[in-house]
């Protein structure tokens, strides 16, 4: 009976799997395609975007206070309005406990001056067209409706101490769009 030396046939697989998921790290990693996640105890990184008027806005514009940071799907939608519309009736209330208030999403800075003035939101709104901060913040992600997958934004928010730590963080089930104000006083 003959011996069969299975060694080089599971070598050169093992070999070829290794070189496979080498190949696919460092091309993720040059690439830079990871993704990060923000949690809480990050730091919350310093450049945020550019809002409807095309200003760059810093967390360091905010030092002194707390920011609400919210991703939104899609500015003029049924519960993107209403969340906006909640924390605009409780601006004042937000302001006095020391919040400052910045939505985000992916629509771009003329969406987002019509959005403002048909609702008079008196904050500002981040215009992240290239989708930086939303893949940052780990909310740029697969999404099903009618059975159908697209990529979206997590409706999310983020509250973000006067240091700039991410201090918590509300998840996309636990957001009430029209109770939003009342979730983060």
């Amino acid at each position: 009976m003959r011996e069969i030396n299975l060694f080089p046939s599971i070598f050169f697989r093992l070999t070829t799997i290794i070189a496979i998921l080498n190949f696919l790290f460092l091309s993720l990693y040059t690439l830079n395609l990871s993704i990060i996640i923000m949690n809480i105890g990050d730091k919350a990184p310093e450049t945020l975007g550019i809002n409807e008027k095309g200003e760059e806005i810093l967390l360091s514009n905010y030092k002194g206070k707390k920011v609400v940071l919210y991703f939104y799907p899609k500015d003029s939608t049924s519960g993107c309005t209403a969340q906006a519309c909640s924390l605009r009736d409780n601006y004042t209330e937000l302001r006095k406990a020391g919040y400052e208030v910045i939505g985000v999403s992916v629509d771009n800075e003329k969406s987002h001056q019509k959005f403002i003035e048909k609702n008079e939101l008196p904050f500002t709104l981040i215009a992240d067209t290239d989708k930086k901060l939303v893949e940052v913040f780990g909310v740029w992600a697969e999404k099903k409706m009618y059975g159908r997958s697209y990529m979206g934004t997590l409706r999310t928010t983020f509250i973000i101490n006067e240091e700039g730590i991410i201090e918590r963080i509300i998840t996309p089930k636990e957001v009430s769009t029209k109770n939003h104000a009342q979730q983060i006083i």
